[in-house]
C-alpha cells in the first residue's frame, strides 16, 4: 500500500500522514477497551482534502478489492461504543477531522451557525455565546468531543428534554460520500420538501455512509435566567411523579431533569472529596433539574419554588436545595458529570446506555435490579441519567472484593442479556445516545426489527457497496 500512502502524502502533506510512533491517541478508544492498529492516521485540513483522500482510497480499493482497506472517520475519539478506532488488521485509515475546526459563519437573523466537523463542542457553545446566542447541546465530554462525532452518533446530553438530540439541532450538512463526491447540503432552511431527507440519513450513521465535514446548527436566544435545583426523592416512582409536576409548573422552561441513584452519588463523594454531594445519604435517588426562563430571574425562582412546594406537599420530594448563584449551580452539575469518572476510578464496569418510555422507567429499574441481584449476589448498580427523556445509564459494577477484569470477562455477556432482554420487554432501545459502534452491532440482530435491519443493510449496500466506510459498525453487510 506504499503507493497509496505516497498519494495521501501528496494530498494532505507528509506531516499529516502518521504511520510511526505512538498513535494510541487515535487507535485506542476512550475507555481503553480496544487497542487497534492503523495503516495510517490521515489529518486533512479541508473538505477538498477529505474528498481527495476518500477518492484515492476508493480507487485503490477498486484496484485491490482483497486489500481489506477501509476508512474510519474520527472526531474527538471520545465515543463509548468503539465506533471510531481501527481494528487490529493494520489495513484501516483513521481519517481524523480535528484540523477542520473553524466556525465558518454565524447568521444572527437566521439563528444559525455553520461549523466544521472537527470543531470542539465547547468551542461551538462559546462562539454562540459570544454573539449572544445559545447552542444547547451539552454533555460531559464537551471539552474534547467534536461536532462531527456528536452528529455521527446523534449525541444527546443533558438538555434533550427541551431542545432534542443533535439531530434536532442540525439544519444542514456537508458530506463526503464513499466515492469522494461532496454533498453541499449546508442550507439553513427549516422547510425544504424536495425529496429524501439526506441530512437525517447521515446523522447517527457513525461514518458508515459518508463523512460529515461541516454542519449548519440551530441557535437560540440566551435565557434571561437559569436556575438549578437538587431534590431528594423517596423512589423511582416519585422521580417520575416529580417530572410530571415539573412539566406542569415549568412548561417549556424545563431544560434538564437528571436522576442519580444513591450508590452513584456515593462513588462521587468517595472519589472526589472536594465535591460536597447534598442530601444523598438518606434517600435512594436524587434529581437535578434546571429551568431556563425567558422572562426574568424572579419569575424563574417563583416558578421553581412553586414546583418544589407542590412536590414536597405531594410527597414525591423529601428535601431540596436551590442553587443561589452560578457557582453553586456549576457545583451541582459537576457532581452529576463526575459520576462516570468516579465509576472508572472504582474499577472496570459494564456500561449500558438504554432508553425506555418514561412511564416504564420505575418498572424497568425495579425488575432489572432484582434480576441482576439474583444472578450475581452483591452486584453494585450505578443508575443515573436523563430521566426527562427516558435515557438511563444503567451501569453494573463488580461486587466488592471481586476482580473487576475477571468480572467483565465472566459476566459481561450474561449481564448484557439480562439488561437488553428487560429493555426489550419494556419497549425500549439498547442504545439511546452513545450509538452502536462495534460493541452493539451484533446485538441488533436480537433486539431490532428484522425489517429495519434489512432496510439499513440495503441503504449501506447502495451507498457504500465496497465497504470502504467504517465497516463492522452500526450494521453488518453479508460477507
Amino acid at each position: 500500500m506504499q503507493n497509496l500512502l505516497t498519494e495521501l502524502n501528496a494530498i494532505v502533506g507528509s506531516a499529516h500522514v502518521l504511520t510511526e510512533g505512538d498513535l494510541s491517541a487515535w487507535t485506542q478508544d476512550w475507555r481503553k477497551r480496544s487497542h487497534g492498529k492503523a495503516l495510517a492516521v490521515v489529518r486533512p485540513a479541508s473538505t477538498h482534502e477529505v474528498a481527495q483522500v476518500v477518492k484515492a482510497c476508493a480507487n485503490y480499493l477498486m484496484q485491490h478489492p482483497d486489500s481489506g482497506l477501509s476508512i474510519v472517520p474520527q472526531g474527538g475519539n471520545t465515543g463509548l461504543v468503539v465506533g471510531s478506532t481501527p481494528d487490529e488488521t493494520g489495513q484501516q485509515i483513521v481519517l481524523s477531522l480535528q484540523r477542520m475546526n473553524a466556525v465558518r459563519n454565524i447568521d444572527a437573523a437566521n439563528l444559525t451557525m455553520t461549523v466544521e466537523a472537527g470543531c470542539i463542542l465547547q468551542t461551538v457553545q462559546e462562539s454562540a455565546e459570544s454573539k449572544g446566542f445559545l447552542f444547547p447541546l451539552s454533555l460531559a465530554a464537551e471539552g474534547s468531543c467534536t461536532i462531527g462525532g456528536n452528529l455521527g452518533t446523534n449525541a444527546g446530553g443533558t438538555q434533550v428534554l427541551r431542545f432534542g438530540n443533535a439531530r434536532d439541532l442540525c439544519l444542514g450538512l456537508e458530506v463526503v460520500t464513499p466515492q469522494g463526491g461532496v454533498w453541499q447540503g449546508l442550507s439553513g432552511l427549516r422547510k425544504d420538501n424536495t425529496g429524501y431527507d439526506l441530512k437525517n440519513l447521515y446523522i447517527g450513521a457513525e461514518g458508515t455512509l459518508g463523512i460529515i465535514t461541516a454542519a449548519t446548527l440551530k441557535l437560540y436566544p440566551q435565557p434571561k435566567a437559569q436556575l438549578t435545583a437538587w431534590a431528594a426523592v423517596p423512589s423511582m416512582e416519585a422521580a417520575v411523579q416529580l417530572l410530571g409536576l415539573a412539566h406542569q409548573h415549568l412548561g417549556a422552561s424545563l431544560t434538564g431533569f437528571e436522576m442519580m441513584g444513591q450508590f452513584a452519588l456515593r462513588l462521587v463523594a468517595s472519589h472526589f472529596e472536594t465535591l460536597r454531594v447534598p442530601l444523598y445519604q438518606d434517600t435512594p435517588f436524587c434529581v437535578l433539574l434546571e429551568s431556563a426562563d425567558a422572562e426574568s430571574e424572579p419569575h424563574a425562582r417563583s416558578q421553581l419554588e412553586s414546583l418544589l412546594e407542590a412536590a414536597l406537599e405531594d410527597g414525591c420530594v423529601t428535601d431540596a436545595v436551590v442553587a443561589e448563584n452560578l457557582t453553586q449551580a456549576q457545583s451541582l452539575w459537576q457532581i452529576r458529570e463526575s459520576i462516570p469518572l468516579a465509576q472508572a476510578l472504582e474499577g472496570l464496569n459494564i456500561k449500558h446506555d438504554i432508553s425506555v418510555p418514561v412511564s416504564a422507567f420505575a418498572a424497568f429499574v425495579s425488575s432489572t435490579d432484582s434480576l441482576l441481584a439474583q444472578a450475581i449476589p452483591g452486584v453494585r448498580l450505578v443508575n443515573f441519567g436523563h430521566l426527562g427523556d427516558g435515557n438511563l445509564h444503567y451501569n453494573v459494577q463488580a461486587p466488592v472484593g471481586m476482580d473487576a477484569a475477571i468480572f467483565l470477562q465472566e459476566q459481561e455477556a450474561r449481564v448484557n442479556q439480562i439488561v437488553f432482554d428487560a429493555v426489550l420487554a419494556h419497549g425500549g432501545s439498547i442504545s439511546a445516545e452513545h450509538g452502536v459502534g462495534s460493541l452493539k452491532v451484533d446485538h441488533l440482530t436480537h433486539y431490532k426489527s428484522p425489517v429495519a435491519l434489512q432496510t439499513m443493510r440495503a441503504i449501506k449496500q447502495a451507498l457504500d457497496p465496497h465497504k470502504l466506510m467504517n465497516p463492522g459498525r452500526v450494521v453488518r453487510l453479508s460477507a
